[in-house]
């Protein structure tokens, strides 16, 4: 069933992955549909192996479905090629994972200012250093991310993802490396900063605590949309 909303940023149609493993073809997502309003906050949620990182890798371009299509802003994801859905992510999409991805050799500045700079903003280490004050690390920029707790990594990560204004924020398991009580605070900042600044938020999750915190569910098993609730 295809959710239709007015303003749809994200809209997915019968959208289908099967990967192929020796003679066996594995159906991973199947006839997935619905869509994500401008601004929403959704959770895909379900259990390990559902299809939940998979959904979030087609929905970002970083994989090509077996079927199906989906539009990002109304232009055709996969009507692109691989340096034209790399522009449209550049363009319009950060990130936040769960291993944080932040790069060993650069400092919380110099890894915040990286997208600024690949997207040849003029500003970008006053704009990195902003945001990194907002995330609580002005005293952190010149740290090397072995010299940082897994949160302050996180919260490295989230400036980084949200420095260049994107539209859509896709965090997948932000919070499956942290304890608790980090956690907590680290979603917290996230739904903090997705307010602010109007993002459509897509985190994929199996933390029913955090999923109540999002506007809608989207709940796959074994690779199909079984709930879509406003």
């Amino acid at each position: 069933m295809l959710n239709t909303l007015a303003g749809s940023i994200i809209t997915v149609s019968g959208l289908g992955k099967q990967v192929t493993t020796g003679d066996t073809e594995l159906t991973i997502l199947s006839d997935v549909s619905f869509a994500v309003r401008a601004g929403e906050a959704v959770a895909i949620a379900g259990v390990s192996g559902s299809g939940k990182s998979t959904l979030l890798g087609l929905l970002a371009g970083l994989d090509t479905p077996s079927s199906g299509s989906v539009r990002i802003d109304g232009r055709d994801l996969f009507a692109l090629d691989e340096d034209g859905r790399a522009a449209l992510r550049g363009e319009m999409v950060g990130f936040v994972f769960q291993a944080f991805q932040l790069l060993p050799a650069m400092t919380a500045l110099e890894n915040v200012m990286l997208p600024l700079e690949l997207a040849g903003v003029a500003n970008a280490r006053e704009a990195a250093r902003a945001m990194l004050a907002r995330v609580g690390l002005v005293d952190r920029l010149n740290h090397y991310p072995k010299q940082l707790s897994g949160g302050e990594q996180q919260r490295v990560a989230i400036a980084r993802a949200f420095v260049t204004q994107p539209k859509l924020l896709f965090a997948d398991e932000p919070t499956g490396n942290l304890d608790a009580a980090t956690g907590a605070q680290v979603i917290d900042l996230l739904f903090e900063l997705n307010r602010e600044r109007g993002t459509t938020l897509l985190l994929v999750t199996h933390d029913e605590a955090l999923t109540r915190r999002c506007d809608r569910v989207l709940r796959l098993a074994a690779g199909r949309l079984q709930d879509d609730h406003l």
